[in-house]
């Protein structure tokens, strides 16, 4: 590896309306550890990434997130705590690949603030 060469991705910035709000759907309802928040911030933890929310500085920065593939073991029991919990999601858990033995799972839900995120499971056949 270079010196100049990118490591990793150490931090996700989600754009959002409500600080308060959003933080209690990402800690309360996905479960992610809060960090720290300030007026206009706010961190999770993400196994080793670093979710930030935050209110945009000026409206050219407002736009639309990039989607959040959160992985996890059993993407049906997480489907069904979440839909328990008020989660909107746009489908049903679903394959979307088949590589040798693995497929890939996901479904795609919405946060508090309008931002589309998924949930993704690999399985072994």
């Amino acid at each position: 590896m270079t010196m100049n060469s990118i490591q990793k991705v150490g931090q996700i910035g989600v754009p959002v309306k409500n600080l308060e709000r959003a933080i209690i759907f990402y800690r309360d309802t996905l479960g992610l550890p809060l960090l720290f928040h300030t007026d206009s911030m706010a961190f999770f933890e993400c196994n080793g990434l670093r979710l930030l929310l935050s209110i945009p500085e000026n409206e050219s920065y407002a736009f639309s997130s990039s989607v959040i593939y959160f992985q996890v073991k059993n993407i049906t029991s997480m489907y069904e705590d979440l839909l328990e919990k008020g989660v909107s999601f746009k489908d049903r858990p679903h394959m979307v690949a088949k590589m040798g033995q693995t497929e890939t799972w996901m479904t795609f839900l919405e946060d508090t603030e309008g931002n589309t995120h998924a949930l993704m499971s690999e399985v072994t056949l």
